[in-house]
């Protein structure tokens, strides 16, 4: 692909203009870096697809996202529909030669994620997985401390990451599948996925775990409708940990905080500490959306501060640090670096498939009741 000229031509499936991701951060994103134009939308219904081409200025339309991957004018297909949909809309967007941007989790299962990184390497296409809290300027800044020796060694880190998801034992009609365990959308994946794999990117991987999952709230009402729904995915998770340096972790990941959702990762070392934490604003969210600080001690024994996070890790000057899609916008500005420049610094498929297979050890420890080394199960 010419991409040194030209801007880079997306298409987004997933794209209804009325209520989706797309709609509230990848559309936004795209629209404020001058890299990229939207040239197609693909959505399930003739009227949403034609509303959302007109709303988002795309000059094509799509319900069958085989044609929206195969025609001419798209060199960048992003899919951010549900999870179950994504390895039959990737694969085709693979078949078709182009990019992909697949939102997180990659497939509903491992094997499904295998096959298609498997096809991506194949395919000589690049191919970005959404796990965004990476490129969060207060993440990508804490990796670089971490690396210079900011704290000296790592000792320990303790997590605790609460999302307000399903507070009150009520929840909104379009996010109840996300209580089924089958869905690959449930806690376990997105909050468990998102806040561990921000931990592994700026810490290193972990050696070996030991993990409980739970549900605490087994039952719903639809907000909408009055309905009661099962639930039947894990809604806590309590994990210990080792990190290949040696380094012992906490976490402690739950849905359905009535208050004071939040997210807060302390790093621990020999000659300081860093700790990540929601913004006093946001936090119910989770670490993929919700604006952080970084505070830190300057010197060995000093007290903890917040640390200015330097210019050069904010890549998106036309979006709000905390806008939904802010991180979203972050992400896209390093694949666009990426196709110009040669280099490979955006989370892949590859990626996407280590964290597929961390959360196959959780799942395996907790159904055991026994500590499992990554290295015998991955």
């Amino acid at each position: 692909m010419g991409v040194a000229a030209k801007k880079i031509r997306v298409g987004v499936i997933g794209a209804n203009p009325d209520r989706s991701w797309a709609a509230r951060a990848h559309i936004p994103a795209l629209t404020a870096l001058p890299d990229y134009e939207i040239t197609a939308v693909g959505t399930s219904r003739p009227e949403s697809a034609r509303e959302a081409a007109r709303r988002f200025g795309a000059a094509h339309a799509f319900t069958d996202a085989r044609r929206l991957a195969e025609h001419p004018e798209v060199d960048l297909v992003v899919v951010t529909v549900k999870v179950a949909a994504h390895a039959g809309l990737v694969g085709a967007a693979l078949a078709a030669g182009k990019h992909v941007y697949c939102e997180w989790p990659l497939a509903r299962t491992t094997e499904e994620a295998a096959a298609l990184a498997q096809q991506a390497r194949e395919s000589g296409v690049r191919h970005v997985i959404g796990l965004q809290a990476r490129h969060a300027p207060v993440i990508a800044y804490a990796h670089d401390l971490v690396a210079e020796g900011h704290v000296g060694r790592v000792t320990s880190a303790t997590v605790y990451a609460a999302r307000g998801k399903g507070a009150g034992e009520r929840i909104p009609a379009w996010a109840a599948y996300t209580l089924d365990s089958d869905s690959g959308a449930g806690l376990l994946e997105i909050a468990g996925g998102h806040t561990l794999d921000a931990l592994r990117y700026v810490l290193g991987d972990f050696s070996d775990l030991s993990a409980s999952l739970s549900v605490q709230h087994p039952r719903y009402t639809v907000a909408e409708t009055g309905e009661t729904v099962e639930a039947t995915g894990p809604d806590h998770l309590l994990l210990n940990a080792t990190l290949g340096s040696g380094a012992v972790v906490s976490a402690h990941i739950h849905d359905a905080k009535v208050t004071d959702a939040r997210t807060r990762l302390e790093i621990s070392g020999t000659r300081g500490d860093l700790v990540i934490t929601s913004t006093e604003a946001g936090g119910a969210a989770g670490i993929r959306i919700d604006e952080l600080r970084l505070l830190g001690t300057p010197a060995p024994g000093g007290t903890l501060q917040e640390l200015p996070i330097p210019g050069r890790y904010r890549w998106v000057s036309g979006t709000r640090p905390d806008a939904e899609g802010f991180n979203v916008a972050q992400m896209y500005a390093r694949p666009a670096l990426d196709l110009r420049a040669g280099s490979r610094d955006s989370p892949d498929f590859d990626a996407g498939l280590r964290a597929h297979r961390l959360l196959d050890v959780i799942r395996l420890s907790a159904a055991t009741g026994a500590r499992r080394s990554l290295a015998e199960n991955l």
